[in-house]
């Protein structure tokens, strides 16, 4: 009777820190930037009095809290992505982008960029700029989760699923780098910044769509907790608890690609967020039982989300670093930690 009071009282410890840290750095990202504007000038533009400069309510309002917001979400999209796919394949090196959605999201951006020149029709429709990469990158990421699906119907063997994901990502990566090979410089240029990533991405009057859309995808992973915790000892004995394993290994590959590709869409291939974070989720719990890990996860990734979006500014010289610069430094200590101490760590049981 006393461990789980024991686990329980740590769990609420975890979250509370957590939900500290969180409310904390995202105060962070809205106060602090790479323009320097009071502290009193922030609270009063946030409590919506007027700025003494025009160009301050602007970089506030449009500029630092729909980034801010866009970090709060698409740390948990990509971790509760990660946990997913590690539960599943029962595989530590699981992530987002091991099944080449984010490849495929990377492929139609590239095909815009480099081969259409920044813009399409379809019709007599015509898009270019942001819309016309929004729209690459949706196609890319649902071709991919087409073929996925598709394979799905008739691969039983998770390990052969995943394996298929690992050859469309080396697919779409080559025909990536052919494509950079005969593009222009221009369009190499704009396609590696794309590449860097960065959740400054979403506008103010994208970011409802963006965040419904995530919601969606976080509320659909919290439905899937029953069906996770029992993959965690197996998919015979999931079924024998009566779990459709083919019904929730579709599942967990439309929330996973759901969020992918929206993340991936708005904000660039993020790394190593959704493979890091629940790795740290679970040394911190010391538990692999989803009904308190997967909405810890979400919290830690927001967390971690939120403080290398508010490292990117960090040098405070006018100049913000690349995203895909500052998640490496976080994301590969904590996977080496875990490759090397594997053994003593017991995640899935």
């Amino acid at each position: 009777m006393c461990l789980p009071k024991i686990q329980m009282t740590k769990t609420l410890k975890y979250i509370l820190v957590m939900t500290v840290l969180l409310i904390a750095l995202f105060l962070c990202n809205v106060f602090c930037g790479s323009v320097d504007i009071p502290c009193e000038e922030t609270f009063n533009i946030l409590c919506g009095g007027e700025a003494s400069k025009e160009s301050w309510k602007y970089i506030i309002l449009e500029s630092r809290m729909p980034q801010a917001v866009t970090a709060l979400l698409c740390g948990p999209a990509l971790a509760v992505s990660g946990l997913m796919l590690q539960t599943y394949f029962n595989n530590q090196l699981a992530d987002p982008s091991i099944l080449g959605i984010t490849s495929g999201s990377s492929f139609g951006v590239a095909v815009v960029m480099l081969v259409l020149g920044g813009s399409m029709g379809v019709g007599n429709l015509a898009f270019s700029g942001f819309l016309a990469v929004l729209i690459g990158a949706v196609v890319g990421a649902l071709l991919v989760m087409a073929i996925l699906l598709f394979f799905s119907t008739f691969v039983k063997n998770s390990l052969t699923l995943l394996i298929i994901g690992i050859m469309i990502g080396y697919l779409t990566s080559s025909a990536i780098s052919l494509l950079n090979f005969f593009a222009t410089a221009e369009g190499v240029h704009s396609y590696v910044i794309w590449g860097l990533g960065t959740f400054g991405g979403v506008s103010s009057s994208q970011l409802p769509f963006f965040s419904s859309t995530i919601l969606i995808g976080l509320v659909a992973s919290i439905l899937l907790i029953k069906p996770l915790n029992a993959l965690l000892l197996g998919e015979r004995y999931a079924t024998n608890l009566g779990i459709n394993i083919r019904l929730v290994r579709n599942l967990i590959l439309l929330t996973v690609g759901l969020l992918t590709a929206c993340v991936t869409t708005f904000c660039g291939p993020i790394a190593f967020i959704g493979l890091a974070v629940p790795h740290i989720s679970r040394l911190l719990l010391g538990s692999s039982n989803h009904t308190s890990l997967l909405p810890f996860t979400m919290l830690t990734g927001s967390v971690i989300a939120l403080f290398c979006n508010l490292a990117c500014i960090f040098p405070n010289n006018g100049s913000i670093l690349p995203l895909n610069a500052i998640t490496p430094l976080l994301g590969a200590p904590v996977i080496i930690y875990v490759l090397i101490n594997q053994r003593k760590i017991q995640y899935f049981n």
